[in-house]
């Protein structure tokens, strides 16, 4: 599960930095530390949830 997600936000990433999505909090290419954020705290997220 954590690597789709890493892949996911990794192509969202890509595309932010070429043309901005536009969603609310990322109008600029300047923003894409905020995707990086919000997948470190996903992945730590789901690492805490999974069982094992």
């Amino acid at each position: 599960m954590t690597k789709i997600i890493s892949v996911i936000v990794v192509l969202a990433m890509a595309a932010h930095l070429i043309r901005p999505l536009g969603l609310p909090g990322l109008k600029r290419r300047s923003d894409v530390w905020k995707l990086a954020a919000s997948a470190f705290v996903v992945i730590v997220l789901v690492v805490l949830v999974r069982p094992e």
